[in-house]
């Protein structure tokens, strides 16, 4: 039988007693694994990397229940590792110490070590460094599992000493192979109308574990007859979920939000920001939209917007839900009523383009530094003219390169802040224009 969630016991620890559906359905080998098969077919990742020899440590990113601890158990089985599980929220320093210390030991008399760490991202810096030198020297095969982004949450060192894996949500395929396996596991069928079968696939949200926890307790129920989907939504107290996560209508949705915001429509933001609620959005994803939005089309107009939307989000991060939420809808209303503004944005994307087609040209010699006398010599430094000692503290020097034109990228806008921010612009054009810059 296979599925793919994430679970912790090794198999010689099965327990005799009753077992839960999911552990009984839990993978025997890596090709049982369900609905990752970018990463375990004949081209994955993995497989290519099993194939050679030549497993690294490894960055498993994705959401819950699409198998993270399950896969690395079965790696460690099929490269004869030591599998040692651990989790960041309930690791300190002394029990790394002792994890480390028993893998050195092992290390030394010719066993390897596979170390899971579950929820990677949890340990701070300083407890990130500490694995560095057990994976350098070959002590441990670190495969660390989050749900966050890595490049936002692990530290630069030790992504560069891993291979960051994505692991996909499940879809509709996978699930529905993992409930056809329950059925088989459980001898009968789910007492389902198809519409209710369906639901129940979309209530799982992608996560294997959560569905087979699901048909379990449907699988429970002492009926005669199948049950609809208004049944099956009263007895587990939850509704299907209103839209899939990664799908259309995900990106339907916050682009809605997002327009709204842009257009200055609070009422209308709300609505789409509570749709994505309801439909079950992870109120982080929406914080770190809603902070973008501040940057892209609000900007300078209203510096504070950005500030808003950071403090909500924090806000969010120590209230949790429902409360946090209301400081992301405060944020949503303010972001809507501010003034709008991409003149930052266009200005910014307008210099990227700009450094990409000028190579590699020099800053002008009169803005380098001179240490030596070499450099001076070669005019490093020579006519720089000091602002502060200038008329208006504005000397109107030429800060680009000699072989490139003035460019003028930022236009801001007579709206909010930028209105006091052009009136500026504007005074410095006026002076260089007087002194011939």
């Amino acid at each position: 039988m296979a599925d793919l969630f994430d679970t912790g016991a090794a198999a010689s620890d099965t327990p005799k007693g009753p077992r839960p559906l999911a552990d009984r359905l839990r993978p025997a080998v890596l090709d049982d694994v369900i609905g990752q098969d970018h990463l375990l077919g004949p081209e994955g990742a993995l497989r290519v990397m099993l194939d050679s020899g030549a497993l690294s440590s490894l960055i498993f990113w994705g959401p819950p229940g699409v198998g993270k601890t399950t896969i690395a158990r079965l790696l460690a089985a099929e490269t004869d590792l030591h599998f040692v599980q651990i989790s960041a929220i309930f690791t300190g320093v002394p029990e790394l110490r002792k994890v480390f210390e028993a893998a050195r030991m092992r290390h030394a008399n010719g066993k390897g070590t596979l170390l899971f760490v579950d929820e990677i991202h949890r340990f701070n810096k300083a407890q990130q460094d500490g694995f560095l030198p057990h994976m350098e020297d070959g002590t441990i095969l670190l495969v660390g599992a989050t749900t966050e982004n890595p490049s936002f949450e692990l530290n630069a060192a030790l992504m560069s000493r891993s291979q960051v894996l994505v692991l996909n949500r499940l879809d509709e395929a996978a699930l529905e192979k993992i409930l056809a396996h329950a059925e088989l596991e459980l001898h009968h069928p789910m007492p389902l109308t198809p519409e209710a079968r369906e639901a129940l696939l979309t209530m799982a949200d992608g996560d294997g574990r959560a569905l087979l926890n699901l048909a379990e307790q449907v699988a429970a129920w002492k009926v005669t007859g199948q049950i609809n989907v208004d049944q099956l939504s009263t007895r587990l107290q939850r509704r299907a979920a209103q839209y899939d996560k990664s799908g259309d209508a995900h990106y339907n949705l916050i682009s809605a939000l997002h327009k709204s915001v842009r257009g200055s429509d609070p009422d209308a933001a709300l609505y789409w920001f509570a749709r994505m609620l309801e439909g079950g959005e992870d109120p982080r994803f929406l914080a770190r939209r809603i902070t973008r939005m501040s940057v892209e089309d609000i900007g300078l107009a209203d510096p504070k917007a950005q500030r808003v939307c950071l403090d909500a989000w924090e806000t969010y991060e120590r209230l949790g839900s429902p409360e946090g939420e209301l400081a992301l809808a405060q944020a949503v209303i303010y972001l809507s009523l501010a003034p709008k503004s991409n003149s930052a944005y266009v200005a910014y994307k307008g210099a990227r383009s700009s450094a990409k087609s000028t190579g590699s040209a020099p800053p002008p010699k009169h803005i380098l530094n001179a240490p030596t006398a070499m450099m001076k010599d070669q005019g490093y430094g020579k006519g720089y003219e000091y602002d502060h000692d200038a008329e208006d503290g504005f000397s109107g020097a030429n800060y680009f390169p000699d072989t490139m034109s003035r460019a003028h990228f930022y236009a801001p806008k007579e709206r909010g802040f930028e209105r006091d921010l052009k009136k500026r612009l504007d005074w410095f054009e006026g002076l260089r224009a007087k002194r011939k810059r």
